[in-house]
């Protein structure tokens, strides 16, 4: 059995942070969406990754090992799923799981009008030219399934999200890492601490609401106080005095000040002081000293958030959200971000006062400013550069396809 993982029409709901990747590359809680899918199924054939094409090749950088658009000969049955379906344990995944093998007849699933699986025993050699596999007649009728189809779906939840993926990865009560004389692990049979991590004096860890996961070569700094469900990602440091709660930080970030609820991609820096609450940070994101974020409206109401399809803001059905923040976007010292802000990517923010609660992509200063392309790569270049990684010509292409698209 193959195993698909396609996107669906709702994909451009979830821009700016799916403009620069494939959906279920977006990480929610400790995993992103296609680590907790290859997780649940466990397919032993060569994955498949079905994805819009100008992300095709960013995607392949991500999973070397995948087939991207494309389906094998050798594929004599395969396993559709949709890629941003939050896959957990229940009985729609094991109802899949039960049909998922030789003999068993075709069958989907979906709910409401989104399918979330099919199982085709026998796949026509045309299927990626079909709309996502929607043609199939047969489907279960299924509810309760949590699929990512917004920008504020990505922030719900944040604190079950990272307990579930921390207690699927395993190894709590593990400590392999060095705990210095004078930090502090509360409940510590829920805490892993990976090799190569250090817990520095002064910190504590206190694992009495949620697990806390510090991976290989992480680092908690002085006084910091890490209360979980926390999930630190390879080669990030929590800074001295942070104070981080119910939040899912992924590999190489830096982060400080006050954190709660969200949820920082990867390689992206909230180095000092300052609030980010019930956030999204993407890739290569930099927040200036003392940058904060108001998480929930005066009146307590509705927060309303950008929708990139809509091209307008609708009513979220959140009454706490933050920032939304795409890849290689940057902000200056104190800046203040109202609640429920959506910035694009590769935007460079600065000046006094509110930014607006949406900034288009490669806006320089504000949206009435463009961030000319050449200067927004090189600047992309050396960030990335003192990370050890390279901005590749496939990255290239896809920032200058999203530039000339959606500036």
């Amino acid at each position: 059995m193959h195993l698909c993982l396609f996107e669906d029409k709702s994909v451009p709901h979830l821009f700016p942070l799916a403009l620069t990747r494939t959906a279920g590359d977006l990480r929610v809680g400790a995993r992103t969406l296609i680590e907790s899918q290859v997780a649940a199924f466990a397919s032993t054939e060569q994955l498949i990754l079905w994805t819009r094409p100008e992300v095709a090749d960013v995607t392949r950088q991500e999973h070397p090992n995948a087939l991207v658009n494309a389906i094998p000969d050798s594929a004599t049955s395969l396993l559709l799923v949709n890629q941003q379906w939050l896959v957990r344990e229940g009985v729609v995944l094991s109802e899949i799981l039960e049909a998922a093998h030789p003999g068993s007849p075709e069958r989907a699933w979906k709910q409401d009008e989104t399918l979330l699986a099919a199982w085709l025993p026998n796949p026509p050699k045309d299927l990626l030219d079909t709309e996502s596999g929607e043609a199939l007649a047969y489907a279960h009728t299924v509810e309760d399934e949590v699929v990512i189809q917004r920008l504020w779906d990505l922030i719900a939840d944040v604190p079950e999200h990272t307990t579930h993926d921390i207690e699927q990865m395993g190894g709590l009560g593990e400590h392999r890492g060095e705990v210095q004389t004078g930090a502090l692990l509360a409940h510590p049979e829920s805490i892993h601490i990976a090799s190569n991590s250090v817990i520095r004096p002064g910190a504590v860890l206190n694992a009495t609401d949620g697990p806390i996961h510090i991976a290989v070569g992480a680092n908690v700094e002085e006084n910091a106080v890490v209360r979980g469900p926390v999930y630190l990602g390879e080669k990030s440091v929590i800074k001295a005095g942070a104070r981080i709660e119910g939040s899912a930080i992924g590999t190489g970030c830096k982060v400080g000040g006050e954190i709660h609820e969200s949820i920082i991609h990867s390689y992206s820096n909230k180095a000092h002081d300052g609030y980010l609450g019930n956030s999204y940070i993407g890739r290569w994101c930099n927040l200036g000293a003392d940058t904060n974020t108001s998480n929930l409206k005066n009146d307590y109401g509705d927060v309303s958030i950008y929708d990139a399809v809509a091209e307008d803001f609708l009513p979220s059905g959140r009454q706490f959200a933050g920032l939304f923040m795409g890849d290689h976007s940057k902000c200056s010292i104190n800046t203040m971000f109202n609640t429920g802000t959506v910035v694009g990517v590769f935007c460079n923010l600065f000046g006094s006062g509110f930014p607006p609660q949406h900034i288009p992509g490669f806006s320089w200063g504000s949206p009435d400013t463009a961030y000319g392309l050449d200067k927004a790569l090189r600047v992309a270049e050396i960030v990335m550069a003192r990370r050890g990684a390279l901005l590749t010509e496939a990255d290239r292409t896809l920032l200058s396809f999203v530039f000339d698209t959606y500036r």
